[in-house]
């Protein structure tokens, strides 16, 4: 199967209308390249904000509650969508308010051609959404059993946790939207889908967010590209990249996945890192300190 991961500019949106055209243009042409799964970016839905006025998409706390209170109506445009092409998409994550949360998650949804959706919160908030954004982790990880395989989502930081990505060891494909606010935070995130994707030997596929957002004081000017990655074993790339694009160049990044390819590495590549996993425990204390002074 093709995979898309989209490097998505965000806009200042003046009707429903315009985002329904805009999602629409970036699906139809996603799907006129053969993707059947689409990974859209972290915090791409915030551009939903601008909706209720530039006034409240620039308040940090206004802005979570305007974002959340479209999210089931951006759900409906992704499923028919989803139908029409009959691809899987990842939606843009946002904040959404729940009952079991004090205060909003950060929410991806898989939106299926069968009309599912199913939900993943981010689990790990960074610095700015735990210290000033008042963002708070969700509901657990979860494995989304599909046509396409087993797929999961890692939300941007998450992707550097080694021990979340070993909880979705079955999964075929990891999904890694993100939103970065520089080159550090880019290379960051890549990284950790790559050493995820070499860990669980897995294909994992990173979004962006790129360009300026100056409306939003969360977001400000964002720096990322899509690319998809791979365990670099037989089979595969030996550099383990499927395929990265150019830093802050709008549009998809695509990349052929065998799935078959997956469970034969898996069974016989060169080495076994996810079956080995288990190795280290007993290994893995407060290494001995040994002076040599």
């Amino acid at each position: 199967m093709k995979i898309a991961t989209a490097a998505y500019p965000l806009d200042v949106l003046t009707s429903w209308a315009q985002y329904e055209d805009k999602l629409a243009g970036w699906v139809a042409t996603a799907a006129a390249s053969g993707a059947e799964l689409l990974v859209f970016p972290e915090y791409g839905a915030m551009e939903l904000a601008t909706l209720a006025g530039l006034d409240v998409a620039g308040n940090l706390e206004a802005s979570l509650f305007a974002v959340s209170d479209r999210l089931a109506d951006a759900d409906a445009a992704h499923l028919k969508l989803a139908a029409e092409y009959g691809v899987h998409i990842v939606a843009a994550s946002g904040p959404a308010v729940t009952p079991a949360a004090a205060r909003p998650v950060n929410r991806a949804r898989l939106i299926t051609p069968s009309g599912q959706i199913g939900v993943q919160d981010k689990q790990i908030m960074t610095r700015f959404e735990r210290e000033v954004w008042g963002v708070v982790g969700g509901e657990p990880l979860r494995i989304f059993e599909t046509t396409l395989g087993k797929i999961s989502i890692l939300i941007c930081y998450d992707s550097e946790f080694p021990l979340l990505g070993r909880a979705l060891a079955d999964c075929d494909i990891i999904a890694v939207p993100s939103v970065t606010e520089a080159l550090a935070g880019y290379w960051r995130v890549r990284i950790g889908s790559m050493a995820r994707a070499l860990e669980n030997q897995c294909v994992t596929a990173m979004s962006s967010c790129i360009g300026p957002a100056d409306w939003s004081e969360a977001l400000g000017t964002s720096y990322g590209a899509g690319g998809i990655f791979c365990p670099p074993d037989v089979g595969f790339p030996s550099t383990g990249v499927l395929a990265a694009a150019e830093i802050n160049v709008p549009g998809w990044t695509f990349a052929e996945v065998d799935i078959a390819q997956i469970s034969r590495v898996r069974a016989d590549g060169v080495v076994l890192n996810r079956n080995h996993w288990e190795d280290q425990f007993g290994r893995d204390a407060t290494a001995i300190n040994v002076p040599l002074m």
